[in-house]
C-alpha cells in the first residue's frame, strides 16, 4: 500500500513539475493581472541578449522591449487599465473597452522614467501593500524588469510617487 502511495505521490508531483515547465506558474487567481512585464499584446518579445543577466535588459534594448508595465484595477467602476512603457519611449495605455491610446515619451521625460526605476529607494519598496485596504480604492501592479510592486491608494512611498509622476499622461490610468 505505501508503494501504491509513493508511485501516486511521484505522479502527482511529476504532473505539477510538468505543468510548471510547460505552462508555468503566475500565482495569479481570477480578477488579478496576467503576468505583467511582458512584450504587450501587440508586440512580439524581443529575442534575449546571449550576455545580459536574466531579468536584466539587454545593453541595446529593442524597441519592443517592455521597460515598465503599471496596470490598475478597482475603484468604484470597478477598472481594469494598463499602461505599458517600452525602452523607447513609446507607450500604449489600455482602459476597459475605448481602443488603446498611444504615444511616446521625449527623452528626457524616457530618462525620467528609467532614472525613477533605476533608483536603489524604488528597489526597497515593499512588493505586497503593508497597511489596511481602502474600501473601493485602487491597486497599482508595477513591473519593471521582472519584479512585481502591488500597492494601493493608502500607501505609496516616495519613491512609488517618483516612478507614478514620471509615467505618460500624468500616472496610472484610473479612469474606466
Amino acid at each position: 500500500m505505501a508503494r501504491g502511495v509513493r508511485r501516486t505521490g511521484t505522479w502527482c508531483g511529476s504532473l505539477l513539475l510538468a505543468g510548471v515547465l510547460v505552462g508555468g506558474v503566475s500565482g495569479c487567481g481570477p480578477g488579478t493581472p496576467p503576468a505583467p512585464g511582458g512584450p504587450s499584446s501587440a508586440s512580439a518579445p524581443a529575442a534575449p541578449s546571449p550576455t545580459a543577466a536574466p531579468g536584466t535588459p539587454a545593453a541595446d534594448p529593442q524597441p519592443g522591449e517592455v521597460l515598465v508595465e503599471v496596470v490598475v484595477n478597482g475603484g468604484l467602476a470597478g477598472v481594469r487599465n494598463q499602461l505599458v512603457v517600452h525602452y523607447d519611449g513609446s507607450w500604449t495605455s489600455r482602459s476597459g473597452t475605448k481602443p488603446p491610446r498611444t504615444g511616446r515619451l521625449t527623452p528626457a521625460e524616457a530618462a525620467e522614467l528609467r532614472a525613477a526605476l533605476e533608483d536603489p529607494a524604488f528597489a526597497l519598496v515593499p512588493e505586497r501593500p503593508t497597511g489596511r485596504p481602502i474600501p473601493d480604492g485602487f491597486q497599482y501592479y508595477v513591473t519593471y524588469r521582472h519584479r512585481l510592486v502591488v500597492a494601493d491608494d493608502g500607501e505609496r512611498p516616495p519613491a512609488l510617487r517618483r516612478v507614478f509622476a514620471a509615467l505618460p499622461e500624468g500616472g496610472p490610468p484610473t479612469n474606466p
